[in-house]
């Protein structure tokens, strides 16, 4: 049977559900009520969120935690989580209070201009259309006016227009380069007006406009944070010997591109987590600092650090391009919400915050992995997990976390004490 559908967006939300029920899943019951039960009964806050995007069936949740006790800049902040991994709420939320009793983290925002581009292809005179471009340039800020007016009231708007000459990398390539500030909101649909009334303007019969885009590569829309204290107060023992060990595993990440990747995934874990609770753009931030953490050639590690004079200092530059207010920030009761938890701050606070969350969870995997390992604190996360699939009751669930309280935990090793409750009293395994 075709699963070609005409008309698909026309349908009622049931009707869709109705359908893709049909035609993948032989009219099975529990196939629709999984999608059912995710609905919302609040009709008014359902409606809201079926607009956000199109062919809407249900919600798909994930679980909104919080971190509290992170110091930032001498200001306390409970930071709110939106992630599906077990360890990274409970990471940010030990690394917070280790921090909070050394001075916290310091952060600053260095740059907030963000940039578009009207890129074009052109064969005549170089000159000519330089001469062109200059005899321009002032009116692209004339016919862009009525767009950037309230912008420029909040202190944004168009920075400058620049003619780049990309001919070197690809024949009759030009484009226009244009650098924005948009103040608290993240931009994208600002800086694509501008620059589709721009490439209006600029265009004639031998310059052919191909498109007009804001560029996720933001690498002048970056912020800074930090960590510091004295060698001696970051172990418990062995301190220098594993402050050492801490900056090596930096330095294996700038070396190695294979483990800078998963180096900086997990600094994206915290950094995500925050980015999507304040319903911004996870996937445009996450695409601007894997290209910047390649700016050089090479991928490399997003975070630094050095032992000098008997301080360990540990530290992030990133750039994010994110917004307070416009999008799922004024939609979203839930974005609302942590924007309110977070105090409310402005776009270049915010840009502090997820900084210091993405090298909190940096530190807690270095941290881990320089010492006792990742496992052990990601493996105990696990393991409620582990027993939920396995289906225990209550009482099993109990018994079998305050069995595996001081045992490694491996898979293999939960479905076998659980096996075993199910075939014999719990005070069995007590002896093993």
């Amino acid at each position: 049977m075709s699963k070609n559908v005409n008309g698909f967006s026309k349908l009622s939300k049931l009707e869709k559900i109705d359908w893709l029920i049909a035609h993948f899943f032989k009219n099975d019951k529990k196939a629709k009520q999984v999608l059912l039960q995710y609905w919302n009964s609040n009709e008014i806050l359902q409606n809201l969120h079926d607009d956000f995007i199109e062919n809407t069936l249900t919600n798909f949740y994930l679980p909104f935690g919080v971190a509290p006790n992170f110091v930032i800049n001498g200001k306390s902040y409970t930071i709110p989580l939106v992630i599906e991994e077990s360890s990274v709420v409970a990471a940010a939320s030990l690394v917070a209070k280790f921090w909070s009793t050394r001075g916290g983290f310091k952060a600053t925002v260095i740059s907030t201009t963000k940039i578009g581009q009207v890129h074009f292809m052109y064969e005549g005179d170089k000159i000519e259309l330089i001469n062109y471009f200059n005899s321009k340039k002032a009116q692209f800020f004339k016919v862009t006016d009525a767009i950037t007016k309230n912008m420029r009231k909040r202190g944004g708007g168009i920075l400058d227009i620049e003619l780049r000459d990309k001919t070197a990398d690809l024949q009759n390539y030009y484009q226009l380069h244009v650098t924005f500030e948009t103040a608290d909101s993240m931009g994208a649909n600002f800086i694509n007006s501008c620059l589709e009334v721009i490439a209006k303007e600029f265009e004639k019969e031998d310059i052919q406009i191909v498109m007009s885009i804001l560029s996720n590569y933001v690498p002048e829309c970056l912020v800074h944070a930090e960590v510091s204290c004295d060698v001696e107060d970051l172990y418990a023992e062995d301190s220098a010997a594993l402050a050492q060990k801490f900056v090596q595993a930096i330095q294996i990440a700038n070396a190695e591109p294979h483990r800078a990747v998963t180096h900086n995934k997990g600094i994206m874990n915290g950094i995500d987590a925050v980015v999507i609770a304040t319903g911004n753009d996870f996937r445009a931030i996450e695409a601007g600092v894997h290209a910047f953490a390649a700016r050089s050639g090479t991928y490399k590690s997003l975070t630094n650090a050095s032992i000098e004079n008997g301080i360990f200092k540990f530290w992030i530059d990133i750039p994010l391009a994110v917004g307070t207010v416009g999008g799922l920030t004024s939609l979203h009761p839930l974005s609302k919400f942590s924007l309110q938890l977070l105090g409310n701050p402005s776009a270049t606070a915010l840009m502090e915050i997820i900084a210091v969350a993405g090298l909190a969870q940096n530190f807690a995997a270095l941290r881990a992995l320089t010492t006792a390992g990742i496992q052990k604190g990601h493996m105990k996360m696990h393991l409620t997990n582990i027993i939920k699939q396995l289906g225990a009751s209550n009482k099993e669930k109990v018994f079998l976390i305050d069995y595996f309280e001081h045992k490694t935990i491996t898979h293999n090793a939960v479905v076998e004490a659980y096996n075993k409750l199910a075939s014999a009293p719990l005070s069995h395994l007590d002896d093993e």
